[in-house]
């Protein structure tokens, strides 16, 4: 059969349909079908193994990203799965989008888990089974309060109305245990909450552990902790449930894994997480009964998108 250069025009395919005697041109024609035939399924392949990755913002976005993108990277590396991730710059902010379910992974904490579930159905996957969350109270070192009943009537910072340790648990305990009033001054991270008190703006701020030991030590060393609050299950990393069961899973494998090396370790110390272990929503169920929903603070939607 002759080549008919005008059938061939037609589309590429069409060298091997007509029965070319040119080897070259059937191996370019076959290969060029295959090509249009594959790519989109790659492409598709590629979308669908793409997650938003959300983190609460303790720490201010440039520290944060240089915490979680390596970490990101390792597990990309494990997993085959592409993590994008996505900051928020205030917590408020952060409480919103997860409301909405705009991340498909999550790192929050234990009272977003609750409120997360509610919106969302939100699952925890892994969190840190070597220590516990408490919110720690401090004040400048050098300061004249010696008793968590000084504060009566003074102005403490907080990350945020929402922020589990360094916030709800401590606005809750203040009248609770102690009878004490304070006015709240709402600083978006808890390195700003630290650094408000080291610089003298305010008598008192709120944190958690984790975060204080975190500062660099001349902002440390400036503060001393006036109270601890009581102990909860940490912040865990969840999934939304239209995340497929098999990427979840996957995920979480890939997180224990890294978490038993050297190298995972030293990322996930810098969340803070030194032992990770598998969780689940009957970790955070206890948080229901501590009165908390009465000082937790609904937020309206942003008007930008």
């Amino acid at each position: 059969m002759r080549y008919d250069a005008r059938k061939a025009r037609c589309h590429p395919c069409a060298y091997w349909l007509a029965g070319a005697v040119y080897p070259r041109m059937i191996l370019r024609a076959v290969l060029f079908c295959l090509l249009t035939l594959v790519a989109p399924m790659n492409l598709a392949g590629a979308e669908s193994s793409r997650y938003l990755f959300g983190v609460v913002p303790q720490f201010e976005q440039r520290k944060l990203f240089s915490i979680w993108r390596p970490l990101l990277d390792e597990l990309e590396q494990r997993t085959g799965l592409h993590f994008v991730l996505s900051g928020s710059p205030k917590i408020p902010a952060f409480e919103q989008r997860f409301m909405r379910g705009d991340f498909d992974f999550a790192y929050m904490n234990p009272y977003h888990v609750l409120k997360a579930d509610e919106s969302q159905g939100y699952i925890p996957l892994v969190r840190d089974g070597a220590r516990l969350l408490h919110g720690v109270l401090v004040v400048r070192r050098d300061s004249p309060v010696t008793k968590v009943e000084d504060l009566q009537g003074q102005t403490v910072a907080f990350p945020a109305p929402n922020a589990l340790g360094a916030s709800l648990l401590i606005r809750a305990d203040l009248p609770r245990l102690f009878k004490v009033q304070v006015t709240p001054r709402y600083v978006q991270t808890h390195s700003s909450v630290y650094l408000h008190v080291a610089q003298g703006l305010v008598v008192a701020g709120g944190g958690v552990e984790g975060t204080l030991t975190a500062q660099p030590a001349a902002v440390r060393e400036q503060l001393r902790v006036l109270y601890r609050t009581r102990s909860i299950t940490p912040h865990p990393v969840v999934a939304h449930p239209r995340v497929p069961d098999e990427h979840r899973e996957r995920f979480k494998a890939a997180w224990l894994a890294l978490a038993q090396t050297p190298q995972g370790r030293a990322l996930m110390e810098r969340i803070p997480m030194s032992a990770s272990i598998g969780a689940s929503p009957d970790d955070y169920l206890p948080l229901q009964e501590w009165g908390l929903e009465e000082l937790w603070e609904e937020h309206q939607e942003d008007p930008e998108p």
